[in-house]
């Protein structure tokens, strides 16, 4: 009788956010908040493609040291930018 090897599937949420190098070239980080996961790519496929390995090596590890293995269950998140107003005398302060 053949074994049957069971698989799970886990949701992670990733943020992707767009950055540019100091010489404008564009680049992309991704972050998984619920493992601590960062890494950084030229194109959002790269970026994601690239996270792989690191979720696996997290899993495993945690697996190893006997702790749970965590993941999001929400499937989806929707993240928008807002735009706020500073008055002119903390305009100096903060930092773009």
């Amino acid at each position: 009788m053949a074994k049957t090897i069971q698989t799970k599937i886990l949701n992670y949420r990733v943020i992707i956010e767009k950055e540019n190098y100091s010489d404008g070239t564009p680049v992309y980080t991704a972050f998984i908040p619920t493992l601590g996961i960062t890494d950084y790519g030229p194109n959002i496929d790269k970026v994601l493609k690239s996270l792989k390995p690191g979720i696996e090596l997290a899993i495993e590890c945690l697996i190893e040291q006997g702790k749970e293995v965590p993941s999001d269950k929400v499937e989806q998140t929707i993240i928008v930018n807002t735009q706020v107003v500073v008055p002119k005398r903390l305009a100096l302060a903060v930092s773009e």
